[in-house]
């Protein structure tokens, strides 16, 4: 039966009653999307850290030669974030700063240790915070984990170097299969040794942890977890199936382009502590191209891991709840500009990858410049999460909503000084007072430093401005002398050197 309202209910009063409910109900509806996390629901986080990985040796980063099927898919299904930046260029600050969120040393609570406080099952395994590679990892011991951070750790040993096999010591030209006199933990040439062997890799320390997160997965399905895998390669020493070396001849490495007197504007502060023409690795180009060949088949057996993680995920359905997080400490230098390893501050070293992929946010690429200290914030809004006081990164949501967004001036990185890398300058400060600046869309491989030219004045006084605006406001005090203060500093307590 149909209800007709007769028109003389319909007063002045009435309708003024029904306009204030409507504000009402409006507001109600207001109130209870504001209430509502808009981003979607995350139930999990999946946070996987590789070692001494280059940005720009992965596939989705434009590497046309080494195969990495598994991260690149992961890439295609989130956010790829071409400029992200590590803080520290070594494991151990590196991985601090990352988990702290702070630029330097540490704060209160770790974000492992954070998500356990919420109730989360978290757990480690691998290597999250620094462990030494390989000795802890022949070991099997902790490191310098921190044991708040989580309800459950697992290592993953192995026998590294000591994997029976194909070993060579590239810097000394050593070839041998024999287990003995092998360069090892501690020992200096230990950084160029790779392995390769007849195996199908279950021995690997990178396997295991797989098949442990995997494990994890199953178990705590149900529960709200935040797993952290850390896998080791492509760490020296580069360890790997002989599968992994073979699509990596040699012969067909490409090593880094060298200009002459490339190291003639690179102060001693900014220049790496391993140089082609110091180390034996110089007296023997292609034994760098076995370099290329072992970095690559540890990248790609890295890779297989992270595949075999996600593929359980999906298989489990938890891909629609869980936020993925992939990056490593820092990068590593392969004979760019002769350098070899890691420890200084250029882009080799600072720039690092990071993919998000998170259900219901769009897929793509940002340009913005972001830092590792940003991971932690993120995946505290992703999860509903308050981000804790003394977080100093920034939250990237607004990137993973719009990849056009910026929110940040540059990035900080430290060691022996401070490096700015903005967009278009890279910057370096360095506590003697040596300075580098490059233009990193006219020379992105960092061959010309534009520090002592006339025409860089300017820019050298604004990108100086900025950095200690963000030392300032990070709290880090800038420990710099120019060159004619640290010679009176030196003349004042060796007053006799005047007279030499």
């Amino acid at each position: 039966m149909a209800f007709y309202m007769h028109h003389s209910f319909i007063t002045p009063t009435f309708t003024a009653r029904i306009f204030i409910l409507t504000l009402q109900l409006l507001a109600c509806v207001a109130l209870k999307g504001e209430e509502t996390n808009p981003q979607p629901k995350i139930k999990n986080v999946l946070f996987i850290i590789s070692d001494d990985l280059r940005a720009n040796t992965l596939g989705c980063y434009g590497d046309r030669f080494c195969k990495t099927p598994n991260i690149d898919k992961l890439a295609r299904a989130g956010m790829l974030f071409e400029r992200a930046y590590c803080q520290g260029t070594s494991c151990g600050p590196s991985r601090r700063s990352l988990m702290f969120s702070r630029y330097q040393g540490t704060s209160k609570v770790n974000m492992g240790q954070y998500f356990r406080e919420q109730g989360w099952y978290t757990a480690r395994v691998g290597k999250i915070y620094h462990m030494r590679v390989p000795g802890d990892i022949i070991a099997g011991t902790n490191g310098e984990d921190i044991a708040s951070s989580w309800t459950e750790r697992f290592n993953s040993p192995g026998l590294e170097a000591h994997t029976p096999g194909d070993y060579a010591c590239l810097n000394l030209n050593v070839f041998t299969e024999a287990l003995e006199a092998r360069e090892s933990t501690k020992m200096p040439n230990r950084m160029f040794v790779t392995v390769q062997y007849d195996g199908d890799g279950s021995d690997q320390p990178d396997f295991k942890s797989a098949n442990k997160a995997i494990e994890l997965l199953r178990k705590h399905r149900e529960d709200p977890f935040f797993l952290a895998v850390g896998l080791v390669r492509p760490h020296y020493p580069m360890v790997a199936p002989r599968e992994y070396f073979t699509p990596y001849p040699w012969q067909e490495m490409q090593l880094p382009s060298q200009q002459t007197g490339d190291l003639t504007d690179i102060p001693k502060a900014g220049q790496a502590k391993t140089i082609s023409s110091t180390n034996p690795i110089g007296k023997h180009p292609d034994n760098q191209r076995r370099m290329w060949s072992g970095y690559y088949a540890s990248v790609s057996f890295m890779d297989e891991q992270v595949g075999k993680i996600i593929n359980e995920l999906d298989a489990l359905g938890l891909r629609d709840s869980t936020a993925i997080v992939f990056t490593s400490d820092h990068g590593y230098h392969l004979g760019d500009h002769q350098f070899w390893q890691k420890s200084n501050l250029h882009e080799q070293v600072l720039r690092v990858p990071l993919v998000m992929s998170v259900p219901g946010l769009p897929t793509g690429r940002s340009g913005a410049v972001v830092e590792l200290v940003d991971i932690y914030p993120t995946v505290c809004e992703l999860t509903g999460q308050r981000v804790p006081d003394e977080v100093q990164g920034t939250s990237l949501v607004p990137l993973l909503n719009k990849s056009s967004n910026q929110i940040k001036s540059g990035a900080l990185s430290f060691h022996n000084g401070f490096s700015l890398r903005t967009p278009e300058w890279h910057y370096m400060r360095y506590t003697d007072g040596s300075r580098e600046l490059y233009d990193m869309n006219a020379d992105p491989g960092e061959f010309t430093n534009l520090a002592k030219t006339a025409d860089a004045t300017d820019r050298l006084q604004q990108l100086e401005r900025v950095l200690q605006t963000r030392l300032s406001k990070a709290g880090i005090k800038a420990k710099i002398q120019n060159q004619k203060e640290r010679k009176n500093r030196k003349s004042v307590q060796n007053p006799e050197s005047n007279k030499k």
